[in-house]
């Protein structure tokens, strides 16, 4: 999906864990690293279990300022975000277009 109005989208789908974080880890880098990109909006309804490896990089993320979720947040995260609490430290946005109206 292509950046627009200074919004990258990054969707995640399938497992992660430590072993797989790989490709999305690469895709959070480049977008921080990007100045024109203003927002990221993490496309989470596509996730179908994690570990703490993800929320590490959501929580990260987060600190940039600049993290939405795109949601709903699939009950297979409620485990983690009820662990730790975390959950309601992120902006959920019902969509794509809605973050890029932030």
């Amino acid at each position: 999906m292509p950046d627009e109005h200074g919004v990258r989208v990054i969707v995640c789908e399938g497992e992660f864990d430590q072993d797989t974080m790989g490709p999305l880890q690469r895709a959070a880098d480049a977008a921080i690293a990007d100045p024109g990109i203003r927002r990221i909006a993490l496309d989470v309804t596509g996730v179908e279990s994690s570990d703490s490896t993800l929320l590490s990089l959501m929580l990260h993320l987060l600190r940039t300022g600049r993290l939405v979720l795109i949601g709903p947040t699939p009950q297979r995260l409620n485990p983690i975000f009820d662990l730790t609490q975390a959950g309601d430290l992120f902006p959920v946005m019902a969509s794509a277009d809605a973050a890029r109206r932030l």
